[in-house]
């Protein structure tokens, strides 16, 4: 298990602790400066890439006001982002080599690591997206990594970015290993990463593959330098990415699981519009939920406007609809700090997923009851509103206070206080598509009361 380190800077006549992320002693969850930290993620991929500071400001400012905690962006951008400069004319290396970085435009990304830092963000920070490892099918490259480069580059990162505390590592970058040349390659960049850092318990890092079903676990699982999995889910209504994460959650040795890239918000549904439609602010949090109780330890939203920062006369793909100073405001957006809210109203850290909770355990994700409990409390959400049966008596106390959470707008209606014992049907207040509901069952000698 990583350490929870300080970095004592002395400047003149005061210091500086700088402290690293942690994983939490069960090996599920993570921890910043020795506290539970939940993760609820954005996708702002080419933000380094396309945003001036001012802008940049913009988005951050109102991310925090939302209750994100985590912006995932990445160093070298996938919209050409070797030879398309950023918004100051800035190239980030001298003739697409990883061992010549262009300070100018690293001194942009150090402004936006540290501008998030005063709204207490933490940057999800990508060296490279996947396509300059290799291109596959899509992705303008070119493939400039090697072993001996990679490392090389990932060291320089890491010696330059050692003393920020808000910065958690995520190699990969839409891109699933092909052979075993690859897999050395991000192999090759971890290891520099953390050399440059000064030590593996100082660098918390993942990697953001393709969708698949076994999550960053099939190449890397076992490496000491993947702290904990990361899933992608490919913007499909129907995956059952709740078995996914549950399947990983299994592996030993244990280590934390989340979806890094789930459904978008506003995004072609399976990227087929024409037969799908778009996605929606239920579909974006249904798999929120889904993926906490079924294990997850955070999660990440996205939005098919914001990843891009789609804006007029500026290459983007799939036909995004809002400019993304619009797009920061669609629904599933503001309705994520309702998540947050919810996660960190009671423990976090003794957190299980459980489905022997319900009776109706084993429904397929449109009709899907996820549940998780921790030692005095337990979550229920029943996709769209179908009554379950809850099998009492699986947590503490004798005495159950049981309330009605609903997801899109934060807001906890009491129901009953009841014995802890027997079974218990539940009906949620509204049923049908859209009308997601979470049940809470506390311990009643506990207090916890609503969440806010």
């Amino acid at each position: 298990m990583k350490k929870i380190a300080f970095i004592l800077c002395l400047l003149g006549s005061y210091s500086i602790a700088v402290a690293q992320f942690s994983i939490s002693s069960n090996q599920r969850y993570l921890l910043k400066d020795g506290k539970p930290f939940f993760y609820m993620g954005d996708t702002a991929w080419e933000f380094f890439h396309r945003l001036n500071r001012e802008q940049a400001e913009q988005y951050l400012k109102r991310r925090a006001e939302q209750g994100f905690t985590v912006i995932q962006a990445v160093a070298l951008a996938e919209f050409d982002g070797l030879h398309v400069p950023n918004p100051y004319g800035d190239l980030p290396l001298e003739n697409d080599d990883p061992t010549k970085p262009l300070e100018k435009y690293f001194q942009h990304v150090d402004y936006i690591i540290d501008k998030a830092a005063e709204y207490g963000l933490v940057i999800g920070f990508l060296p490279t997206w996947g396509d300059k490892v290799f291109k596959n099918t899509w992705g303008k490259g070119p493939e400039i990594f090697t072993v001996g480069n990679a490392k090389i580059y990932g060291k320089w990162l890491g010696e330059r970015y050692k003393n920020r505390k808000n910065i958690i590592w995520i190699l990969g970058g839409d891109r699933n290993p092909r052979n075993e040349a690859d897999v050395a390659i991000w192999r090759a960049m971890a290891a520099g990463i953390e050399e440059g850092v000064g030590g593996a318990d100082k660098a918390m890092m993942t990697f953001h593959p393709q969708p698949n079903e076994e999550s960053s676990a099939q190449w890397f699982h076992n490496d000491s330098w993947l702290d904990f999995n990361m899933f992608q889910n490919g913007h499909c209504r129907d995956k059952a990415v709740y078995d996914y994460i549950s399947r990983a959650y299994q592996k030993t040795p244990a280590k934390p699981i989340m979806d890094g890239e789930p459904i978008y918000e506003d995004h072609p549904v399976c990227f087929n519009a024409k037969d799908l439609g778009t996605s929606n602010a239920y579909d974006v949090r249904k798999f929120a939920y889904l993926d906490l109780f079924a294990g997850a330890f955070g999660h990440t939203y996205g939005c098919h406007d914001i990843w891009q920062f789609y804006s007029p006369h500026r290459e983007s793909v799939n036909n995004p609809h809002f400019y993304w100073q619009e797009a920061m405001e669609l629904p599933a957006a503001n309705q994520m700090k309702f998540v947050r809210m919810l996660m960190e109203s009671r423990p976090m850290l003794d957190r299980v997923p459980d489905q022997s909770l319900v009776e109706e355990n084993n429904l397929y994700v449109g009709e899907r009851i996820q549940a998780t409990r921790g030692n005095d409390y337990a979550f229920i959400y029943s996709t769209i509103g179908k009554p379950f049966t809850v099998n009492l008596g699986k947590i503490s106390g004798n005495q159950l206070n049981a309330y009605w959470f609903n997801p899109k707008n934060g807001e906890s209606k009491f129901i009953e206080k009841l014995e802890n014992k027997g079974k218990k049907k539940f009906t949620p207040p509204s049923m049908g598509y859209g009308h997601d509901w979470i049940l809470i069952l506390d311990d009643a000698s506990k207090n916890y009361g609503v969440p806010k």
